[in-house]
């Protein structure tokens, strides 16, 4: 692995099948393969700051809660920051990815700012939902 900022936190996906997910995250969102167990169906991805574990049920530790249910992850959405999320959504629409919430700029209120994302949402092939999301900049909040 790189030498970056370990994440303190890294959320662990348990997910159906390694390899499904592995071409949405990795091959359509951008993500890399920082290292893997194969035996196990395991991979840990990364997208610049951005680090996720993928996990195939069924093999080695699965720690799982309750019944699994799709879609995978209700209640919970994963911001995940990326350069150009306008092109991103271009990727993901021609590879026929129906995206959850199309593009949109929103402002948001920060204190005495407003922070402005370009973003949109896509569940992957388990139905967790991602909002990847692009900078743009702050500005004072309107009066």
């Amino acid at each position: 692995m790189a030498e970056t900022l370990e994440p303190s936190l890294v959320p662990e996906l348990l997910v159906a099948d390694l390899d499904q997910s592995i071409e949405f995250w990795c091959n359509l969102c951008g993500f890399d393969v920082a290292y893997s167990r194969p035996e196990e169906r395991f991979a840990y991805i990364t997208l610049g700051s951005a680090h996720l574990m993928l996990e195939q049920a069924g093999v080695g530790r699965n720690w799982i809660s309750g019944p699994l249910e799709r879609p995978l992850g209700r209640g919970v959405n994963l911001q995940i920051t990326v350069p150009d999320s306008e092109a991103l959504a271009q990727v993901l629409g021609r590879a026929g990815v129906e995206l959850f919430m199309q593009p949109e700029t929103k402002w948001y209120g920060v204190g005495e700012e407003e922070v402005g994302v370009h973003q949109f949402l896509v569940q992957d092939p388990d139905g967790y939902l991602a909002r990847f999301q692009s900078s743009l900049g702050r500005r004072p909040t309107a009066p």
